[in-house]
């Protein structure tokens, strides 16, 4: 009975803290974005206004572009590695560990301005110099994440069995380490996707225009409308989110219910 009522009393304190710490703001911030000219009465005005504003949706799918391309490259280059030194590069774990930190303790100045000289020419002169960036940037979380979830299986054992009926290094990634680990792998997506959709200042640093950076200059014209637009940013990005991990997670349960049925039948 104890136990019980503590774990009610630890539901509800977190219940009243997300609607005094966000829910609440947030609700409030919504309603003010709703309202109609001059402040009066309540319509979807200023959500129409930046909606029809030059560039609105070029600069959404270019940041939509550029953070998914971001998710993947970072998938590419971070599973791979995590990989293989949980399986047999484990002294070089602390040197990469403290490769991907430095993100966070180089200025993002000297990050912007070093990275990008030593990147090729015809790199430096595409928008799409930003993907790496913030591919850079989600290093110290997507690192971590995937770390967790590689120590989290038996990989040694799962590799080895895989190894030892024929599979290659590709297949083997592919086909069992990704499905061990896709919890991780999802996580470290979506922090590579937010991050990429999200950043300002990297963006504005290297004088290219996203949809945060676009968002910056056109809300100094309307202060209801800017409002507006930072509450669909926010539910927008979280929709999104939405889907896509409801997306996985139905593949997931597809993939299991076939798996079932295969062995029933076998």
């Amino acid at each position: 009975m104890k136990h019980k009522l503590t774990k009610y009393s630890l539901v509800g304190l977190a219940t009243l803290l997300a609607l005094v710490i966000f829910v609440i703001p947030y609700s409030a911030s919504i309603e003010y974005s709703l309202r109609g000219n001059f402040g009066k009465g309540h319509n979807l005005t200023n959500y129409y206004w930046f909606i029809h504003q030059e560039g609105f949706l070029s600069h959404l799918s270019l940041s939509l572009e550029l953070g998914l391309l971001a998710g993947i490259l970072n998938l590419v280059l971070m599973v791979p590695t995590a990989t293989f030194l949980h399986l047999s590069l484990q002294r070089f774990k602390p040197i990469v560990d403290f490769i991907c930190i430095l993100p966070l303790m180089i200025p993002v100045v000297s990050l912007a301005v070093g990275a990008e000289y030593s990147m090729p020419q015809f790199i430096q002169n595409s928008q799409f110099e930003l993907v790496f960036f913030f591919v850079i940037l989600a290093l110290p979380f997507t690192f971590r994440v995937l770390d967790s979830a590689l120590s989290a299986v038996p990989l040694k054992t799962l590799v080895e069995a895989s190894r030892s009926l024929g599979a290659s290094w590709p297949s083997t990634i592919l086909h069992v380490v990704l499905p061990a680990v896709r919890g991780g792998i999802t996580a470290a997506f979506f922090l590579s996707f937010a991050l990429g959709i999200g950043e300002y200042t990297m963006t504005s640093l290297l004088h290219w225009e996203t949809f945060t950076t676009w968002t910056v200059g056109i809300s100094q014209q309307n202060l209801f409308g800017s409002i507006a637009l930072s509450t669909f940013s926010f539910l927008f990005a979280v929709a999104l989110l939405v889907v896509i991990a409801l997306g996985a997670s139905r593949r997931k349960s597809r993939k299991n219910s076939e798996q079932l049925l295969i062995e029933e039948n076998a």
